[in-house]
């Protein structure tokens, strides 16, 4: 089983987020072969930024958090990269109006969908959304 990771999960798992235990006791459990994207990379740096800038956490704990990703990353998990397609998907996701959809969840859902894996998200609506289109959801 392939897993994408979105940036939620990635945000708990590397840093002291409570939802990040819960995230580790499902990866360790089942170990599935884990993929993040360049997106979803770039999604969690904002995130750790704006942490930063909200003064939830310290640099130094950012760069760690960076540094750690980084890491584990380029050791544990698959890369995909963005393409024109999964934006044209997204695009789609979007125009279809019945869904709550923002276009970061609409790229993360195509991206998943592309590379055929799974979503694990801690966002509630984008994994109902994932759902209403087709996408297995992980539920740790």
């Amino acid at each position: 089983m392939s897993v994408y990771l979105d940036a939620s999960v990635l945000v708990a798992l590397f840093t002291h987020d409570l939802l990040g235990a819960r995230a580790d006791a499902f990866l360790r459990t089942h170990s599935p072969v884990l993929v993040v994207s360049d997106f979803a990379a770039a999604e969690f740096a904002s995130a750790i930024a704006r942490h930063v800038r909200t003064g939830a956490i310290k640099v130094g704990d950012a760069r760690r958090a960076f540094a750690t990703f980084d890491a584990w990353s380029a050791r544990a998990a698959g890369q995909a990269l963005t393409t024109s397609a999964d934006v044209v998907s997204a695009a789609a996701y979007l125009r279809r109006l019945d869904l709550p959809l923002r276009t970061p969840d609409a790229l993360n859902i195509a991206i998943t969908q592309r590379i055929g894996a799974e979503l694990m998200t801690f966002d509630h609506k984008m994994a109902a959304s994932a759902r209403t289109l087709g996408t297995t959801v992980v539920v740790c």
